[in-house]
């Protein structure tokens, strides 16, 4: 393990942490909000320190390998929360530093709960701080990093290997560096055309950038109690639908589009599979809840607006699912763990895992018919290796034994049955609302501290994939030879 290299890397993100501290100050100074501007000031100085010492000069020896990776992916998530959550605090928006940490592991992690009853309370810069922090998170920490400077170029494929969700990393070009910047372009357009479009719906700019941030990040926090439904508005439910769905989508198959190769997007499977589950749903629950609403279009207006919420584990709210009908409420779990698609900015389980199962078992029905059959199982036309699929079973079972073990750790809280098991899956799976007690109209203050803690660590497993942080935690990781 390459400790100096380690060091080097996380100091210099850090470095750039202190630089995005600086734009939620001079939101509090455009605001008149002085106070809360100063307390971004505090952490920005300490980590341009720890950047100065650490970060300028590049080790001699400056390789890093497969393990270095993982270790600096979920030891620099986790910095950038422990030091991200210091305004709340030292300003006093959020006097528990636990609280605060849990809103901003939240906030990058894209996943959206939160401990806040009165989030219109909050000053804006601080408001600004949370939701920006899933624009950055929702690419990732360390993609945002490698746009923005000159990391080990040789080896920075480890860094995106550990960071990109799904169960297949692949490069948009040969240069790692340059598929960030790709992936930032496209990210940074569509967030633009989100915020115009906004505005010509009536949103001011500020509320325009806050909701932009957490669809694009699929994040979901906002500045107003009632999510997206403060503004009651058919047009704006519609744009955030609408961008919801798209950034739940592989960003991959963007650049296929911007380089003219349509043919790979229309044959995408994963693609094809996401929007299906999208319709289904979609219809199912306008058909289970027409009854409780005016006319059908508005059944489908609330309907479609939820199932791209939670597919994509944005968590953005229109409606309290906690009164729809029990058919619908179980759609929407479904919907929680089976997520959006790999390379998205979204989370859960992927749909290109769930292919991967339902094709697996299709497999093995075939091998028990005809024993002497050779069933390969394929995904785009593409032969997934046993090294694939060998993950994707670890990753699942990785991924239960983490749900067990957080719902019995906070079941010690003693809530019912419904609020214990969503409030894990939706922070497992980054999704923000769960159902009973955190549902949308809900909150997670509520919960005990070790409860909270164990959820920090289910949101940050739970966006990097889990075994990032498994690494991190595990002795044999850190030792020099592995």
């Amino acid at each position: 393990m390459n400790h100096k290299m380690i060091r080097f890397i996380l100091a210099k993100m850090l470095g750039v942490e202190a630089l995005l501290l600086l734009l939620p100050a001079l939101t509090g100074v455009i605001y008149g909000e002085f106070k809360e501007a100063c307390a971004f000031l505090i952490p920005a100085a300490v980590l341009l320190l720890i950047f100065v010492f650490f970060g300028r000069r590049k080790p001699e020896a400056p390789s890093i390998y497969g393990k270095d990776g993982m270790i600096i992916v979920a030891s620099a998530w986790g910095l950038w929360s422990l030091f991200g959550a210091l305004p709340f605090t030292i300003s006093g928006s959020i006097p528990n530093y636990v609280d605060a940490l849990f809103e901003m592991v939240s906030g990058f992690t894209t996943t959206g709960s939160s401990i806040l009853r009165d989030v219109e309370a909050l000053p804006r810069c601080m408001l600004f701080w949370r939701s920006f922090s899933h624009w950055v998170g929702g690419m990732g920490v360390l993609v945002f990093v490698m746009m923005l400077t000159t990391l080990d170029k040789k080896n920075s494929m480890y860094l995106m290997r550990a960071e990109v969700p799904g169960p297949e990393k692949d490069k948009l070009v040969p240069k790692t560096m340059s598929t960030a910047r790709i992936l930032y372009g496209i990210y940074f357009g569509m967030t633009v055309l989100e915020v115009i479009l906004l505005i010509l719906g009536g949103m001011d700019l500020f509320d325009s950038l806050i909701h932009a941030f957490g669809t694009a990040g699929t994040g979901g926090f906002s500045n107003y109690t009632q999510s997206v439904g403060h503004f009651d508005s058919a047009y704006i439910d519609g744009v955030i639908t609408l961008f919801m769905i798209l950034f739940g989508v592989n960003f991959n198959l963007y650049f296929f589009l911007l380089i003219k190769e349509a043919k790979q997007v229309w044959k995408n499977e994963e693609l094809k599979a996401y929007l299906g589950i999208i319709a289904a749903a979609a219809l199912a629950i306008t058909i289970n809840t027409s009854s409780q609403y005016p006319s059908p279009f508005t059944a489908f207006r609330y309907a479609i607006f939820q199932v791209a919420s939670i597919i994509t584990t944005t968590g953005y709210a229109t409606a309290d699912y906690n009164v729809w009908p029990m058919f619908s409420q179980c759609i929407i779990i479904f919907l929680m763990i089976v997520g959006a698609c790999a390379s998205s900015t979204g989370g859960g389980i992927k749909v290109s895992r769930v292919l991967i199962i339902f094709k697996t078992i299709r497999q093995g029905i075939k091998q028990l018919v005809h024993p002497q059959s050779v069933n390969i199982i394929r995904i785009n036309g593409k032969k997934m290796s046993q090294d694939i699929l060998k993950n994707v079973y670890v990753y699942l079972m990785a991924y239960v034994g983490i749900m067990v073990v957080s719902v019995l750790l906070v079941s010690l809280d003693n809530k019912d049955f419904a609020t214990t098991f969503s409030s894990v899956i939706t922070t497992l799976n980054n999704i923000g609302p769960g159902i009973a007690e955190v549902g949308p109209a809900g909150s997670f203050a509520d919960f005990s501290i070790p409860s909270k803690l164990v959820f920090c660590f289910d949101m940050l497993a739970g966006r990097l994939e889990i075994f990032p942080f498994l690494m991190l935690l595990t002795s044999f990781s850190w030792r020099k030879k592995f």
